[in-house]
């Protein structure tokens, strides 16, 4: 065979004549994209996609169709076939209506596989659901306790009757995994390269954990006896207990992540500068140790109240009053006793309208005080607490005090003796869409109090950190893509940065990416984090093709009685019953994303060409999906019509069943099963599948 010699991006490749630029191209490590090559299949540029330029030559190429001559020079990099490429992808995603990923995924800010997880835990497969988890993130049990499950706002069997237990299921899930033969993930060889994480929250343990397994040595700093952050001195005992948090932590520990606690990060060696600290460091002495600096260390220092008398004694924040609180709690203890006594007195006044809150209120409660009130400025439809916590709040005994804010606390020889309330009604809207609150005039209301506990925010504690450029807000200034502060080599995630306090998903999200980032940084290249394109349906769509759908009850998790907790920190959440109901309530997922999505050759490529799909807006093809391909689901919404699959059912499985029917735009692929041989071949051949670049075709389960 006569060979030939091409250049291609600036790379010599020898190839035999009469070849495709496409397949020379692939012989020599050349990657070109392509949605309908498929090996076996002949070749006539349907896509195109796999575009060329030639020096010296006057049009664009198809890789695929184009046989080249010896001693040309291609690129698959010009403007000119970057422009093209880009609008043939784009024309194809703008009639492209399938959902790439499940919108519970989407709207989780740590980007988990929730579709993946819940597919596990239907079959049974709990240690297959945590694999998928701890591809992400690492502390599962924690997390399904006491996340806000934002996934679940977005889950599509809303539409029907309610959304999935996603949270709770995956709390089951990691539960079973930590009681049997616990999933260990496998962390790659060694690199040699070390990484400070100044912080053991959920931000600094994900950041470690990833940067692990990605072969790199990690230790983690933290002020606090235990690592955790406020999942272990922010949560309570009764949503989450201490042994869980600790159980995860040691297993991030078993991977050869260094802990070190009792450590807090300042500008001297003066361990006496620092509460609950044995020992200082510096940021800049870690920066000359370390590789890379990841700063975590969180949002602990809280709100004031922001009205006269709020130094009185007995005027606490949020966040000090819970970490005193989980100070106390012995984590040996199966009931969540203190070791000792907190006395906050009879009647408590929280401030503040969030699960901070909520977690104060309930908390005080179980301290013995009688009368707890909740003082919240605006009404119940407002306040950003999850209705659960709500809900189970009142059940226990506290008092809302909706439209009220505290305009004065009043003492008596220093210490609370009363809070003076502001009466509030709703005015216009703010900026984010709510209501604003406004003081109706000379309307007040007194409440006796020994306690005010200021449960309305939470900010950096800049100390130690100074060096570090600030945002206007007080936090750490860090870049929304790459992570990076103003110092070299450190970069910062979490609560401490940008925005300020969020939930700890969010936190375990930045965790994810920024340790991809600092690899990448380690490797010698920064590259930066960018959300990646993926195709959605228009939910009105999917709620019409939803109706007349089966409703079926989600799963309760059962918990303890009101008049049984309120008086411990045990844990409320009894724990579901059974395997069967777990099953039963992970089957209910209507499986909205791709199933072909890590393999789909469309969406990996629309992804490398910043394509905007919305500048060819238009008429769609009307889709359907149908399974009359026996053993396959069709799903017409994907189709691309590259005919990869009716081509490979004649060329390769010699069958001939599946043809276009229709003219122009309104083409169709259908099959012709008119004989009983022909479908019995169909069941068991699965090529036209395998070569479908969309995901269009589903193998169906026997």
């Amino acid at each position: 065979m006569e060979q030939i010699k091409i250049t291609i991006n600036g790379k010599e490749c020898l190839g035999n004549k009469g070849d495709s630029i496409l397949k020379i191209a692939s012989e020599n490590g050349v990657f070109i994209p392509t949605l309908c090559h498929f090996e076996g299949v002949k070749d006539y540029g349907a896509c195109g996609v796999c575009l060329v330029e030639g020096e010296g030559l006057p049009k664009l190429m198809r890789a695929c169709s184009t046989s080249p001559a010896d001693g040309w020079v291609l690129s698959t990099e010009t403007e000119r076939v970057k422009r093209a490429r880009k609008v043939a992808f784009e024309l194809l995603m703008s009639d492209h209506d399938g959902d790439c990923k499940g919108p519970c995924s989407l709207n989780c800010p740590s980007g988990t596989d929730v579709q993946g997880y819940i597919k596990a835990i239907s079959r049974g497969d709990y240690t297959g659901a945590i694999r998928i988890i701890k591809s992400t993130y690492p502390i599962p049990a924690s997390i399904g306790r006491v996340c806000p499950h934002p996934c679940e706002k977005a889950c599509r069997r809303r539409l029907v009757e309610k959304p999935l237990s996603i949270a709770y299921l995956k709390y089951y899930a990691a539960d079973q995994d930590l009681a049997g033969e616990t999933y260990v993930p496998e962390t790659a060889p060694s690199t040699g390269k070390k990484v400070a994480v100044i912080g053991g929250g959920p931000a600094g343990l994900t950041a470690a954990f990833a940067l692990r397994l990605k072969g790199h040595d990690a230790t983690i700093y933290d002020a606090m006896p235990e690592m955790g952050g406020m999942l272990r001195y922010g949560i309570p005992e009764y949503r989450l207990p201490k042994k869980i948090v600790q159980r995860e932590a040691a297993e991030i520990a078993n991977l050869g992540v260094v802990f070190k606690n009792n450590v807090r990060v300042g500008l001297t060696n003066s361990p006496a500068a620092f509460e609950n600290a044995a020992e200082a460091v510096s940021l800049a002495d870690l920066r000359k140790e370390y590789d890379a600096v990841i700063v975590a260390s969180g949002a602990w220092k809280s709100s004031s109240v922001g009205c006269s008398g709020e130094d009185a004694e007995g005027v606490l924040g949020g966040i000090d009053f819970l970490r005193d609180v989980a100070l106390a709690v012995d984590p040996y203890s199966t009931e969540g006793k203190l070791t000792r006594e907190i006395n906050i007195g009879r009647n408590v006044a929280v401030v503040g309208g969030g699960n901070t809150a909520m977690d104060a209120c309930r908390t005080a409660v179980r301290l013995g005080a009688e009368n707890v009130y909740v003082i919240y400025r605006r009404t119940r439809n407002e306040m950003p607490a999850d209705e659960e916590e709500i809900d189970e709040a009142i059940e226990e005994g506290v008092t809302f005090k909706f439209l009220t804010n505290p305009a004065e606390i009043i003492s008596e020889n220093g210490k609370v003796k009363q809070i003076k309330l502001q009466v509030m009604e709703l005015g216009e809207a703010d900026a984010s869409g709510r209501r604003s609150p406004v003081p109706v005039e000379g309307k007040f209301e007194i409440l006796d109090v020994d306690t005010v506990i200021a449960a309305i925010g939470q900010k950096l504690d800049p100390t130690g950190f100074e060096e570090l450029e600030l945002t206007r807000k007080g936090t750490i200034a860090s870049d929304e893509g790459t992570f990076r502060t103003s110092v070299e080599g450190i970069f910062a995630i979490g609560d401490a940065t940008n925005k300020g306090a969020d939930i700890a998903i969010s936190a375990i999200g930045e965790g994810s990416k920024a340790a991809a980032v600092v690899d990448s940084y380690l490797n010698g290249e920064i590259i930066p984090y960018k959300k990646p394109y993926v195709s959605e349906r228009d939910e009105e769509v999917v709620k019409k093709e939803l109706e007349g759908r089966e409703k079926i009850d989600r799963i309760k998790m059962p918990k303890r009685s009101p008049e049984d907790r309120k008086t411990n920190f045990k844990e409320v959440n009894l724990g579901f019953e059974s395997g069967d109901e777990v099953i039963r309530e992970a089957a209910r997922c209507l499986e909205c994303g791709c199933h072909d999505y890590n393999d789909c050759r469309l969406i990996f490529c629309a992804r490398q060409n910043d394509i905007k799909p919305e500048r060819m807006a238009g008429e769609k093809h009307t889709g359907f999906v149908e399974q009359k391909l026996v053993a396959i689901e069709r799903n017409q919404n994907k189709c691309i019509l590259c005919n990869l699959c009716i081509r490979t059912c004649d060329e390769n499985a010699k069958k001939g069943i599946l043809g276009l029917v229709g003219r122009g735009f309104k083409s169709v692929i259908k099959p012709e099963f008119n004989d009983p041989a022909v479908i019995a071949g169909c069941r068991d051949c699965h090529l036209c599948a395998d070569a479908c670049p969309t995901g269009a075709l589903k193998i169906l389960e026997k």
